[in-house]
């Protein structure tokens, strides 16, 4: 998949940018699809472990480098325990607006000042690389829909597809069978727990919060 060292909450990030709607507004559950990004990240790299339900970090001084991941990591760390669907939606803007910043600093996304009205400041992110951008949906899109058998998808691309697909981003349009996109992420969801003891649990919860009392896709994002 395209951009393939980025970090799930930063591929899930990018893949919610549209590139004829850049301005739209961002939404709760965008914020919970990054946010469980961050979390099957460092549940993959074993920096959060399953503990009967509750997201658990493995030590106390274990560091990814990755400053989105780590403060993530020190907010676990220093909050009362959780479960993972708690923390899908727990300050989830703050990891979104974190990954965003960082997408602006690595020359993913562009941050155009301008003024409502004339009078009121405000900012919209654009893609810096929108064929990056396209890209990584496309790929997306055909890890979700096409032949490809779920056993041969690189398990990282699985994981950025289950939780796309969990999310009905609108980018990724809804697929032609319903059901069968149903289907298919629980198979990638089921290839991508493979990377790590005790994945599969965690996908799936953080998957049931991603799509918790929500109807509809969710928008492209652009505006903050």
């Amino acid at each position: 998949m395209p951009d393939g060292s980025l970090s799930l909450p930063a591929r899930l990030c990018l893949l919610a940018w549209h590139p004829a709607r850049p301005g739209a507004a961002d939404t709760a559950r965008l914020h919970r699809l990054v946010r469980a990004g961050a979390l099957v990240e460092l549940a993959r790299r074993g920096l959060l472990t399953d503990d009967e339900g509750i997201a658990t970090p493995a030590d106390q001084d274990s560091r990814t480098g990755d400053a989105v991941l780590d403060g993530l990591l020190d907010l676990v760390r220093e909050s009362v325990p959780r479960p993972w669907r708690a923390w899908v939606r727990a300050y989830a803007r703050v990891t979104f607006d974190a990954v965003r910043e960082q997408l602006v600093a690595d020359g993913y996304l562009r941050a155009e000042r301008r003024r409502v009205l004339g009078v009121f400041p405000s900012v919209d992110h654009v893609p810096a690389r929108p064929a990056a951008v396209r890209a990584l949906r496309e790929e997306t899109r055909n890890v979700l829909d096409g032949p490809v058998p779920a056993g041969r998808v690189p398990e990282r691309d699985a994981l950025v597809a289950a939780l796309a697909g969990s999310a009905e981003l609108r980018g990724l349009g809804p697929g032609e069978d319903r059901a069968r996109r149903r289907g298919r992420v629980e198979e990638l969801t089921e290839r991508g727990a493979a990377a790590a003891p005790g994945l599969g649990k965690v996908l799936r919860e953080v998957r049931a919060a991603v799509g918790d009392g929500a109807a509809g896709t969710v928008a492209p994002a652009g505006r903050g």
